[in-house]
């Protein structure tokens, strides 16, 4: 097997369990709300934690990944990730729950970021954005196997077996990242930036920030809903868990095509045209589905395939902007927009728990939707196919 694929593969395993743990609680939210008495508004909080603790652990995360590359990262980070999941399955209370989510979230918190470094050395910069979505799109069975499949599993060995048996292979995949990742090709050196400037570089450019909201809004609630509150409102219709798991598959799975083909079109099209045209189409399906609560099951299920194929382009956010900084500064952008995607993740995730128990999912929705709106017009001059080096 070539070094690079190698590379690609154990990376993709470890990505794999990321999203799997990112998108669980969306099928096992009624066993552990049930189990520990847990309303909505600890619900969304106590799985909001995931995308807390991997924002957080974005900003050191940039730096350790440019100055000491994934292979060493990433490993320890996922032995934090493996002792959450032992800690969420033996949880007997919403304080040992949260603890546990909050620890698992730490230690995935490097399974894409890491892989981006990688890429960037192990591949050229011309591949770069399909590699990245053909990795994500690959990862994103993830949430595949957290739908359908998972209901089956759990049935047969409970939530906390779930969690369990999810910890060995943490364990596992840390192993293999150890012993089978270099952090560059052989002769290759990681580069390094002067730390001086780099940080006002990023956060001071208005490019950044015209993806970074954009990767905020979309991303955010897009995974808000597909691994918590996109069930939950279906149980709110009166779908059995069947039907659900169902829903929330194909919403994964439309997620999955849409990476295996957002790369092809951004190439194509321009990163910015591209993205920008994916985020209308989440904000034209989550329209529907406020304008139209009673829709048909089909069409309801449509809405969600909708929200899973545009909401799966934002990794073109990660792609666009790594092509307005130097190469050396790889791991710090990309962990820079993906703190605010995740930011996004924590904020929408834990607001829709409180929306939803104080005004219902029509009002979430709406918001939702007007919050897309605006970042969508503050991302419009980089509607273009090259991002300017300046904002």
């Amino acid at each position: 097997m070539p070094a690079a694929v190698r590379v690609f593969v154990v990376l993709l395993f470890a990505y794999f369990l990321s999203y799997f743990y990112r998108a669980v609680n969306a099928v096992i939210s009624p066993d552990i709300a049930s189990d520990l008495s847990l309303s909505p508004a600890q619900l969304g909080l106590m799985t909001s934690l995931y995308p807390l603790a991997f924002a957080l652990t974005q900003l050191p995360l940039g730096g350790f990944l440019d100055r000491y590359g994934p292979r060493f990262v990433h490993p320890v980070l996922l032995c934090v990730g493996a002792l959450g999941a032992f800690v969420f399955a033996q949880a007997q209370s919403f304080e040992a729950l949260s603890l546990g989510r909050f620890l698992i979230g730490a230690g995935m918190a490097a399974a894409l970021m890491g892989a981006l470094k990688a890429f960037s050395l192990w591949f050229p910069p011309e591949r770069f954005a399909s590699v990245s979505s053909l990795y994500v799109a690959l990862g994103g069975l993830g949430p595949i196997a957290a739908a359908t499949p998972l209901v089956w599993v759990k049935e047969e060995i409970g939530w906390r077996g779930v969690f369990e048996y999810g910890a060995a292979a943490v364990v596992l995949a840390a192993v293999l990242v150890a012993t089978l990742v270099r952090n560059a090709p052989p002769g290759v050196a990681l580069p390094q930036a002067a730390q001086g400037g780099s940080f006002a570089q990023i956060w001071g450019n208005l490019s950044f920030w015209r993806i970074g909201l954009l990767n905020f809004m979309m991303n955010g609630g897009f995974l808000a809903w597909q691994t918590l509150w996109g069930g939950a409102y279906l149980y709110g219709k009166g779908w059995g868990a069947l039907e659900v798991g169902n829903a929330l598959f194909l919403l994964s799975l439309a997620a999955v095509a849409g990476f295996f083909v957002c790369g092809l079109l951004a190439d194509r099209f321009g990163l910015g045209r591209v993205f920008l045209s994916a985020s209308g189409l989440v904000t034209s399906a989550v329209l529907a589905l406020f304008l139209w609560p009673a829709m048909p099951d089909a069409l309801t299920t449509l809405c969600f395939a909708l929200i899973g194929f545009g909401g799966a382009f934002n990794i073109l956010s990660l792609a666009q902007a790594r092509l307005i900084f130097p190469i050396a500064l790889t791991g710090r952008v990309t962990t820079g927009i993906n703190f605010l995607g995740f930011g996004g993740f924590f904020l929408l995730q834990w607001g829709m728990g409180v929306g939803v128990e104080q005004l219902g999912y029509g009002a979430v929705l709406l918001v939702w939707a007007a919050l897309l709106a605006l970042a969508i017009g503050f991302y419009l001059p980089l509607m273009r196919p090259k991002p300017a080096g300046a904002g």
